[in-house]
């Protein structure tokens, strides 16, 4: 039975890759350089880190400079044109009628994931989030979901790990839970689960518990 879902935040829950990337690509305005938005999103997508890296090494900028007007253009962004993917709240839901738990394990910060479960009313489906100012390390390390189980009372083999990246799977395998990628298939990535919508997340769920 599956009971219990712990959730990545960026590209998972919510849609949020475009507007990082457009706040990339305004810092880079504002510094007298351009780059494409589709380029900028794939470079998010692998990490913020790794986006920040690439694109001062690409314009001979640094890092900090990136990143200190990169958190002004996105502090500018709306948390409510950040929105949740369909059928998300509906998984939740479900997970809360049957008396399971959603916990959130993110590299994003407690303000800003906090900002968008309410932003878009999600916030009651959710016991607890561990964010980047509980000091785990970042995933792939499986830490931050070891203490998800604990912290939040999860039985491991009632609990999937939702997310849309390779270090969101290779987390979840190494402490042990059933995984579920969302979105396309990544190499050399073996998710127990790859799923395109919500809905069919949704509907392997209903049919496990059935």
């Amino acid at each position: 039975m599956i009971r219990n879902i712990i959730w990545d935040v960026d590209g998972t829950l919510f849609d949020t890759y475009p507007a990082i990337a457009a706040a990339f690509q305004s810092a880079l305005t504002d510094l007298g350089k351009d780059a494409p938005l589709d380029w900028i999103v794939i470079l998010a997508k692998q990490s913020m880190g790794f986006c920040e890296t690439t694109l001062a090494e690409q314009f001979q900028l640094t890092e900090e400079e990136i990143d200190r007007k990169f958190d002004e253009k996105y502090a500018q962004i709306r948390y409510e044109d950040q929105p949740a993917f369909p059928g998300v709240a509906a998984i939740c839901d479900y997970i809360c009628s049957i008396g399971g738990k959603n916990v959130i394990v993110t590299h994003r910060g407690k303000e800003g994931t906090a900002g968008l479960l309410a932003a878009h009313q999600l916030n009651g489906y959710f016991v607890g989030a561990i964010t980047h100012a509980d000091g785990y390390p970042k995933k792939p390390a499986p830490a931050a979901f070891d203490a998800a189980l604990r912290d939040y009372g999860l039985q491991r083999a009632e609990t999937i790990a939702v997310g849309d990246r390779d270090i969101d799977i290779v987390a979840g395998q190494a402490a042990g839970l059933f995984t579920c990628l969302f979105g396309a298939e990544i190499e050399g990535i073996s998710a127990d689960l790859i799923i395109s919508n919500f809905e069919e997340l949704y509907s392997y769920i209903i049919a496990a518990n059935h």
